[in-house]
């Protein structure tokens, strides 16, 4: 067996002193093992911080509805509302697929884009404007054709007991109310060169256009509506009652007067006056048997003026003073009135039908219900004496 010599140090400096090389070589060893250690250690710490950025990306994707908070939402926003005006401006041609995605709701043969959620907030917010019914009732959603209320007609009968005398039977009865849910559809007309050229923001231009148009016809359903594929109105309604004004051709405060007190006080006293321009004006020149005015204008910036103390809602398609109509109601509207707003509003871009007179056509649509469901909270002011 051969057996290796131990390596020897080599002194190249005769002169040197043996000790004094050693010594050199071992500290330059010592240096330089330090060295790699430190490498070693370096190492490991980024790729300990590597590690723990891994472990928190993977506990945030492990989070029930990790995507659904504020900022995702906030971006899903932006996508939507940056996808929808690109629709308005180029059409389905002009969008990624990442956008056609973020708007399309199913699988719509038509072709329909809902608007994103910002832009249909935006529309109830102008429908208020021209449809004061919708800011005094109650409103919901409904993904449904129509909806069903249950309604108590009646309540149980409670009697004076003698002694040892049997009970007697006593049930409420029930029954229920169906608002069904109407289409209405309506379009506007906006120029190529506004589309490619312009700077404003059309989603706001198409919108207010539209809002204006829907609101119109919401506020002369809401109130004069037949109920046959439109709501039914609050005027129309069979079961509001109405008093007599006390006179057939005029406004009196006493009219006012009675009308305020025949709703019952659970109503009254969250009750709203509804009436045009016409029969402000003339309830404005009214005043009680001491002098007092019965018409009160709001100190407070904002807020609507007041009859008796109770607000003034002016609803354009209300009548007319005259004899035989029914120029006011009063009453507590977010008790009796309901109306239901089916999914949003979706909107058909048509750059064919208009094409040689440079416009493109923009179809809206959206669905619709309101009915009364307490007519005992709600009271009409009839201009007669009989």
């Amino acid at each position: 067996m051969v057996t290796a010599s131990p390596a020897k140090i080599e002194l190249k400096d005769d002169n040197g002193d043996p000790a004094d090389v050693v010594t050199k070589a071992l500290g330059e060893l010592k240096e330089s093992v330090d060295g790699r250690l430190k490498v070693i250690e370096t190492k490991s710490v980024d790729a300990a911080k590597v590690t723990e950025r891994l472990d928190k990306i993977e506990a945030k994707m492990n989070r029930p509805a990790a995507s659904d908070t504020a900022a995702d939402a906030n971006d899903n926003q932006k996508i939507e509302r940056k996808a929808f005006a690109q629709f308005i401006r180029g059409g389905r041609e002009s969008m990624g697929a990442d956008e056609i995605k973020s708007l399309v709701l199913g699988d719509d043969p038509r072709g329909g884009y809902l608007a994103p959620p910002q832009i249909s907030t935006e529309l109830i917010t102008f429908l208020t404007q021209f449809s004061p019914v919708r800011a005094a009732a109650r409103v919901g959603a409904t993904a449904s054709p129509s909806v069903i209320l249950p309604v108590r007609t009646g309540i149980t009968n409670a009697l004076w007991e003698g002694e040892i005398e049997p009970e007697g039977e006593s049930e409420p009865a029930f029954g229920q109310v169906e608002i069904p849910v109407f289409g209405m559809k309506t379009y506007t007309d906006i120029s190529v060169q506004l589309l490619e050229d312009s700077a404003q923001n059309l989603e706001a231009v198409l919108n207010e256009a539209l809002a204006e148009d829907f609101g119109k016809k919401e506020g002369t359903g809401f109130v004069n509506g037949t109920g046959i594929k439109q709501p039914r109105g609050v005027m129309v309604h069979p079961g509001v009652n109405y008093v007599p004004g006390g006179d057939a051709a005029l406004l009196l405060s006493d009219g006012l007067i009675t009308l305020f007190h025949a709703v019952p006080a659970a109503y009254r006293q969250n009750g709203a006056w509804m009436m045009n321009s016409t029969t402000v004006g003339a309830v404005r020149k009214l005043k009680t048997s001491t002098g007092a005015p019965l018409w009160t204008d709001s100190l407070a910036a904002g807020n609507p003026p007041t009859i008796l103390g109770r607000p003034v809602i002016e609803a354009v398609d209300m009548p007319d003073i005259a004899g035989n109509a029914f120029p006011i109601v009063f009453g507590d509207f977010n008790s009796a009135y309901r109306i239901y707003d089916r999914i949003g509003l979706t909107i058909l871009r048509d750059p064919f039908t208009q094409a040689t007179n440079g416009l493109v056509r923009f179809h809206a649509r959206r669905r619709v219900g309101g009915d009364v469901v307490k007519a005992e909270a709600l009271r009409k002011l009839k201009i007669s004496v009989s």
